[in-house]
């Protein structure tokens, strides 16, 4: 039986256009939309609401990640459980 193997990359190519959730090496975190990405996996994500570590929201209309300072990524997810 064969199964196809989707490579992390491949995986978020898929998510472009489509909400995604970044959380930080630091206590941030950011809910976004995906407008594209490089091999380093540095992110532009655009109308973001960012999430400290003490529970403030700040929004902001387009922002540049590090991939360097990514930890994880979850499609269409929202920090607290919330669905987009």
């Amino acid at each position: 039986m064969a199964t196809s193997q989707l490579l992390p990359l491949e995986l978020v190519d898929k998510c472009i256009g489509s909400r995604i959730w970044v959380v930080m090496k630091s206590e941030r975190e950011f809910s976004g939309t995906l407008l594209g990405f490089d091999d380093f996996v540095n992110m532009v994500l655009s109308d973001v609401t960012e999430y400290d570590s003490m529970g403030n929201q700040n929004h902001i209309a387009k922002i540049l990640l590090s991939g360097h300072d990514i930890c994880m990524l979850i499609p269409g997810g929202e920090p607290g459980g919330e669905s987009a």
